[in-house]
């Protein structure tokens, strides 16, 4: 089979090569699934670099989402066991914890559907509570994890205002529904959240950049406001002020949604059927803005490394798509 395989740590686009190698097997309570779809998400270009938490042994196939197909045909959901990750056609993952592709979806919003919702959902619900009429806050709206963030805080019935990088991904997070788009290019972010908010801030804050956009979070925290932490692709991991959350009476809430795959698997099943729900009636739908051949992994999983990509871009296998 045609697998992306990383045999030294670097930039995705100098590091993953395209190689012909023998179909992975699977272990105890593994299955191997054929690849239809996989997506592309931040981590795998952290892993790439050498950055991420998960460093799997080299050389290893990078890959964290898929929609895939059983033997016997049932499309599903998976996170692929490191090192056999889902840019090849074929990877291996835990029986355990396959989910139902929703029939709502194509095999690339399908995969899509997975890593960036869950811990949106995980975020927005499990962790900070937001309530309908909230103010939803979502940093890097036009991303992947962004996006996913600003259809579920819609679909609760929030208030939501997108910061976005730069005029074409404003756009992206207007058309998302975002009910205020603030381009962090031109404008003053603390500035204008709270002229759009009366000078009273975001009831939550959803946060994957940290550096600079967290500190404009603090500034914007409401009353009794939660911060949600969930990434740091600016690459720069604040230091938060306790005194300035005891003062201002807010929370900062940490979220590693893969912890729950551990911790409380039952959790990530009965989010999966939330999401399976708002699908189907369409009140979410993953943004996959390029769909690319195999071939092609490489070059879109550096495009994703460099900021430039807005929603998804999945990586769709030749006979699949």
């Amino acid at each position: 089979m045609q697998a992306w395989q990383v045999h030294e740590n670097g930039e995705p686009g100098a590091v993953m090569r395209l190689a012909d190698v023998a179909p992975p097997t699977p272990g105890d309570g593994q299955v191997l699934l054929r690849v239809r779809a996989a997506n592309i998400n931040f981590p795998d270009a952290l892993m790439c670099r050498g950055h991420y938490q998960v460093r799997p042994p080299l050389p290893f196939t990078p890959g964290v989402e898929i929609c895939g197909e059983t033997e016997d045909g049932r499309r599903v959901i998976a996170n692929p066991v490191l090192p056999h990750g889902g840019f090849a056609e074929y990877a291996v993952a835990d029986a355990a914890a396959l989910l139902p592709a929703p029939d709502s979806l194509d095999d690339a919003e399908a995969a899509a559907l997975h890593i960036g919702y869950q811990t949106g959902w995980f975020g927005l619900h499990r962790r900070a509570g937001l309530e309908a009429g909230e103010t939803l806050l979502v940093h890097a709206a036009a991303g992947g994890v962004g996006s996913a963030a600003v259809q579920l805080g819609k679909a609760a019935g929030a208030t939501v205002i997108g910061v976005a990088g730069g005029a074409e991904k404003a756009a992206v997070a207007r058309d998302l529904g975002c009910d205020v788009v603030v381009d962090r290019h031109t404008e003053d972010v603390v500035a204008a959240v709270k002229e759009a908010t009366g000078g009273r801030g975001a009831d939550v804050i959803y946060d994957p950049v940290g550096g600079e956009a967290y500190a404009q979070s603090a500034k914007l925290a409401a009353f009794e406001g939660r911060i949600v932490v969930v990434g740091f692709a600016s690459g720069t991991i604040p230091s938060p002020g306790l005194n300035h959350a005891l003062v201002k009476n807010y929370s900062i809430m940490g979220l590693h949604w893969g912890l729950y795959n551990t911790k409380n698997p039952k959790l990530v099943r009965h989010c999966h059927e939330q999401l399976t729900g708002l699908a189907a009636r369409g009140a979410i739908k993953p943004l996959v803005s390029e769909r690319v051949a195999l071939d092609g992994a490489a070059a879109a999983v550096q495009k994703v490394a460099d900021g430039l990509s807005t929603g998804r871009i999945a990586v769709v296998t030749e006979e699949a798509a």
